[in-house]
């Protein structure tokens, strides 16, 4: 368990855990990803470029019906420092003597 400074940025943190919602090996349109988390396409990206670089997301290129588009999905990786952060969390909110994220009480 490890609290971790690059996914605790909150608009990081959204990236993450959005992406952890669709599933194991989901992935997601950059436009959709835009539009649902209400980003500038610039504020995005470089928020990508962090999480790739440390190797949490995949970035996939390509063209659809000639258009071209981006792919992201949650890694492996990212997926497992993700729940090592919500666990520090946790354990943050339980020494804080606060319900945890999952509403577990004391």
């Amino acid at each position: 368990m490890r609290f971790d400074e690059l996914i605790h940025q909150p608009t990081r943190l959204k990236i993450m855990a959005y992406l952890a919602g669709l599933g194991t090996e989901a992935q997601v349109e950059f436009r959709t990803l835009q539009r649902e988390l209400d980003l500038t396409e610039g504020n995005l990206s470089r928020h990508l470029s962090k999480l790739e670089e440390a190797g949490y997301v995949q970035i996939e290129k390509g063209y659809e019906k000639k258009r071209p588009r981006t792919w992201i999905r949650l890694t492996g990786s990212g997926r497992d420092a993700l729940a090592d952060h919500l666990a520090a969390l946790e354990a943050l909110a339980r020494k804080a003597n606060y319900p945890t994220i999952r509403g577990e009480e004391q």
